[in-house]
């Protein structure tokens, strides 16, 4: 069986890399397919892989501003050759979908999200974007919403990585999902009893993180708070801290580890489709203070892994990190770790594996029923194939 990993863009390790590394040891020899590649920020695990990039690759500068590029990008998925491919799995929340696969391919697609500057997130992208984007958004969305709404008819099955997307995918493609939560590598991460005194926020720095949240409230309480990230708000969130902010930019994981061990407690301002960096602290024994919408909802138990607080707001977040203070003590490393072990890359590849083989199955099962002869027979021997059979969906 030849497989093929299409992803949106490779130009950095985030949650959606991980996924594709994931996928990458679950089949060694699949061939992957993006729009553009940045191979010096890309892990060695993904490079070991025959990589195809798009003609966006061959525009100067595509690969750090590929997101200028979004008009372009049907077309340069709708390019990609995946003819002798029996099994594509398309990994989305940028366009990955849109391939064109072969009439008698598997195509499954794992949804991070559907595209947020077209759907939900649109109004808030438009109003942070610069001049020629707000001009030209309102033209180009309709015709790049309907495309995302047609291509999803080219997918079998959507895999989502939370109920939050689930029905997200519900909303906007008016097609089910199976939710399968993201890998993450909890056995990297240890708690310690050495804890230290400041916060930390952790994530890419633009707008729709609000990070901007976490820098006024800390700034406001003169309490220590470490940033690491980089992103287009970086400059802007140094000129509104204060002195007790401290922006270490982007660093190596050995930094990350350490920093989410030792900090009180990890602060995350902003909604995410599912959210890797909250899993990540709880599995270093550190509880989370979140904002209670989106991914947060299924990953933190209140008051047990950490606290939620209603409202993107500076008082709201400076009253959750009060009300931590006034019970730290409650919050044991112990179970937070436990807590974690459930969005294993394990459990990740064992589900993975499930959902695959059986969607294979369905479709081996429907292709046996187009042929006549074979369907005679099989009424004959198996009644069950003789009508449509309900297909389970595993949760």
């Amino acid at each position: 069986m030849r497989v093929a990993i299409v992803h949106y863009w490779l130009v950095s390790m985030r949650g959606g890399e991980k996924v594709v590394e994931a996928l990458c040891d679950m089949y060694p020899d699949a061939d992957i397919f993006t729009l553009v590649y940045d191979e010096s920020r890309i892990s060695e695990k993904i490079r070991k892989h025959k990589i195809s990039t798009s003609f966006l690759q061959r525009i100067p500068g595509a690969v750090r501003g590929y997101q200028s590029l979004l008009p372009l990008m049907p077309f340069a998925l709708e390019s990609f050759d995946l003819t002798d491919y029996d099994l594509i799995i398309s990994s989305e929340s940028g366009p990955a979908k849109g391939i064109i696969p072969a009439p008698g391919s598997t195509h499954i697609c794992y949804c991070h999200s559907p595209m947020r500057y077209l759907w939900d997130h649109y109004h808030f992208y438009r109003s942070h974007a610069g001049l020629a984007s707000r001009v030209m958004l309102p033209m180009l969305a309709p015709l790049l919403r309907s495309w995302d709404v047609n291509t999803s008819m080219r997918v079998d099955r959507f895999v989502a990585n939370s109920h939050h997307v689930c029905d997200r995918i519900s909303k906007y493609y008016r097609r089910h999902a199976t939710v399968l939560y993201p890998p993450v590598n909890v056995d990297d991460f240890t708690p310690t009893t050495s804890i230290e005194d400041f916060y930390l926020c952790a994530g890419q720095l633009v707008p729709y993180k609000r990070i901007d949240l976490a820098v006024k409230a800390f700034s406001r309480m003169d309490r220590k708070l470490v940033v690491i990230g980089e992103g287009s708000q970086m400059e802007e969130l140094k000129r509104m801290a204060g002195p007790s902010i401290t922006f270490l930019g982007r660093t190596p994981f050995s930094v990350l580890k350490e920093k989410l061990a030792r900090c009180r407690a990890l602060i995350f301002p902003g909604e995410e489709d599912f959210g890797i960096v909250p899993v990540e602290a709880m599995a270093s024994g550190r509880p989370v203070i979140a904002y209670g919408s989106g991914g947060a909802l299924e990953t933190i138990v209140p008051g047990v892994t950490g606290l939620l607080f209603d409202e993107q707001s500076v008082d709201a977040l400076i009253d959750a990190v009060l009300d931590f203070e006034a019970t730290e003590r409650r919050f044991h490393p112990a179970i937070l770790h436990a807590h974690s072990e459930q969005f294993s890359l394990r459990t990740f590849t064992t589900g993975m594996r499930a959902i695959i083989n059986e969607e294979l199955m369905i479709r081996k099962a429907d292709k046996l029923r187009s042929y006549p002869a074979i369907q005679r027979a099989l009424e004959a021997q198996l009644p069950m194939f003789a009508t449509d059979t309900p297909t389970t969906t595993l949760q």
